[in-house]
């Protein structure tokens, strides 16, 4: 496959050298020669080997531009100064303000240093211009060199943007690593929980039991060990946060039902492939789970509706015990998030007639 990152470092590494020959093959064109900036006075003189130096000096260099930018500004600068000085105000000054605002973004180190040298540098450049013989008016000189620091200063901002961007993403990424862990989380004390708690209770009471009683509930506990196999193989495997396909509410009732817990169950209307239905089987999972821990054979109703537009989901245990007391709460806490993530509405505590009851509305 194209790495598409690549592809896009390598167009802006070609950028440069291509700016770099341009500027190098527009100042040896004879109707270009003398067509760059004009600074200190001095009258326009033929080109000669040292121009060509120069232009080269000015041009060439841009092409370390992006792994060398204060290194470049130093070369393009030198170049700068020679074109001017001698009179060749050739078209690759304009180089000047390409590699200045290259510095100004690329720069990681020696950024406060190289504006102090260039600084130093353009001074040394406009004392030299009345020992040959010319000068620039000091409303010029002061021009030309607020020009640059804004173009530094475009750099600069350039710069912090893209560390902005860097930061942002990195932030992103790490709160969507951090969610990601607490779905896992979520999805893998759904699966353990329930089954682990529903062969507990059954476990415990084949010690009571006998003969065809004692081989279903020990069938029931191997069932019940095989489907928590398959549901954390399906977790590990694609990280699905959906229940697997081939199991079903009346299937998730029924395992509560060997393991001894009174569940009455009503399912209304048609259930459909959507986003809600997972959802929906997590929250009836976790508070038959919690029925099952803390209210165990205390008479249990399941209720599921499903619309057009939402599934609601109520289940209710008929016992005065707080089935919150004695967990730790994780498992509400995420069926809560759970259910915020997909845009519905979540409530546990006790119900108007007693008891404990779990209500949940997931938009389909």
């Amino acid at each position: 496959m194209i790495n598409l990152r690549r592809v896009s470092a390598s167009r802006h590494a070609v950028w440069f050298p291509l700016l770099g020959l341009a500027f190098f093959a527009g100042s040896l064109l004879p109707s270009l020669q003398t067509f760059g900036t004009q600074f200190g006075g001095l009258p326009s003189r033929p080109f000669d080997a040292l121009a060509v130096a120069a232009v080269a000096l000015q041009s060439l260099s841009l092409a370390a531009a992006r792994r060398w930018p204060i290194a470049v500004l130093a070369l393009v600068t030198a170049g700068f100064a020679i074109d001017q000085l001698c009179g060749y105000h050739s078209f690759a000054g304009s180089a000047l303000p390409v590699a200045v605002l290259n510095a100004g973004w690329r720069a990681d180190r020696g950024r406060r240093a190289a504006a102090i040298g260039f600084t130093v540098a353009y001074l040394l450049f406009v004392a030299a211009f009345p020992l040959r013989g010319g000068g620039e008016p000091a409303a010029g000189v002061v021009a030309f060199y607020l020009s640059l620091v804004v173009v530094w200063g475009i750099g600069a901002w350039l710069r912090s943007t893209r560390a902005a961007e860097v930061e942002r993403r990195r932030r992103v990424a790490a709160e969507t690593r951090a969610a990601e862990r607490a779905r896992i989380a979520r999805e893998l004390h759904d699966v353990v929980t329930h089954h682990v708690t529903a062969m507990v209770v059954q476990t415990e009471s084949a010690r009571y039991l006998t003969g065809d009683r004692l081989d279903q509930t020990l069938a029931a506990v191997t069932g019940t060990g095989r489907q928590a196999i398959a549901e954390l193989r399906n977790l590990l495997d694609v990280l699905n946060p959906g229940a697997p396909p081939d199991l079903g509410l009346d299937t998730l009732v029924e395992r509560t039902r060997r393991a001894g817990q009174p569940v009455e169950f009503t399912e209304v209307g048609t259930p459909a492939e959507s986003g809600a239905a997972p959802v929906a089987y997590r929250v009836v999972q976790e508070a038959l789970t919690n029925a099952l821990k803390h209210a165990h054979g205390s008479p249990t109703s399941v209720r599921v509706r499903h619309g057009e537009e939402d599934i609601t989901v109520e289940v209710r245990t008929d016992s005065e015990t707080d089935l919150v007391v004695g967990g730790s709460g994780r498992g509400l806490a995420g069926l809560r998030d759970r259910v915020d993530d997909v845009g519905g509405d979540f409530s546990a505590g006790r119900g108007e007639g007693g008891g404990f009851c779990v209500r949940a509305r997931i938009p389909a």
